[in-house]
């Protein structure tokens, strides 16, 4: 749940502060392995 919507902020731009709260998520457990780096990389394409 939490993943869909991480991605869904980084589709439409949302994404003021938010490689701060996917680390937050990862080193908390929120955020799976595969899950963090998926929305790294894809907070990384979208600039």
């Amino acid at each position: 749940m939490l993943y869909r919507v991480l991605m869904r902020m980084i589709e439409r731009g949302n994404t003021e502060g938010l490689e701060e709260k996917l680390d937050i998520f990862f080193a908390a457990g929120k955020l799976s392995e595969e899950e963090y780096m998926s929305l790294t990389a894809a907070l990384k394409e979208a600039g």
